[in-house]
């Protein structure tokens, strides 16, 4: 769990509901002890500066690009390949574009339902100021989408979500990030 900034203690709880162990990854050396890495939500451009300091930038850019990693919102955003409103650096490991704070201001937050490629009564959505992923790629499968828009991908060992899983009851989210590891 990227414990930089955001919630990384609620998603904490969700997997360990699960029975996942769970490590806190606060700079970069806590990534070579860990199978897999949550990003939480979270404003993306706080979690930059503390990434681009001691060279964990790259050293999670690494990670990324070998283990499983699943960016909800703000994790989302660091793990897109492009990144607008504004442009900002990303890890560049999931093949879609993503345009932040698409959805409104934080007065504009909802929680909204939608089916999910994994089948099971509607998905509980929670968005707070969340991104609008606005291109994918051709290996990435959309898990669930929203007014038509993708809220929720997976290309290989990498999974995103617009929306806030660990602020509903849904645990479906996080089992299939497990089924991945």
């Amino acid at each position: 769990m990227l414990a930089l900034q955001g919630d990384y203690d609620a998603h904490s709880r969700c997997l360990k509901e699960l029975g996942a162990a769970v490590r806190l990854v606060r700079k970069a050396e806590d990534m070579e002890e860990i199978a897999a890495l949550v990003l939480p939500g979270g404003e993306s451009g706080t979690m930059l500066g503390f990434l681009q300091r001691d060279n964990f930038w790259e050293k999670l850019r690494i990670f990324a690009g070998n283990k499983p990693c699943f960016g909800t919102c703000a994790g989302a955003i660091l793990l897109a390949a492009e990144v607008e409103n504004p442009v900002q650096p990303c890890l560049g490991t999931l093949d879609i574009g993503i345009r932040r704070n698409a959805y409104g201001r934080q007065l504009q937050s909802a929680i909204h339902n939608a089916d999910s490629g994994v089948g099971g009564a509607p998905l509980e959505l929670v968005f707070i100021r969340a991104p609008r992923i606005i291109r994918t790629g051709p290996e990435v499968e959309v898990l669930a989408r929203f007014d038509n828009d993708p809220v929720w991908v997976r290309q290989g060992m990498l999974m995103a979500t617009t929306f806030h899983p660990e602020l509903s009851e849904d645990g479906r989210v996080y089992e299939e990030f497990l089924r991945s590891i």
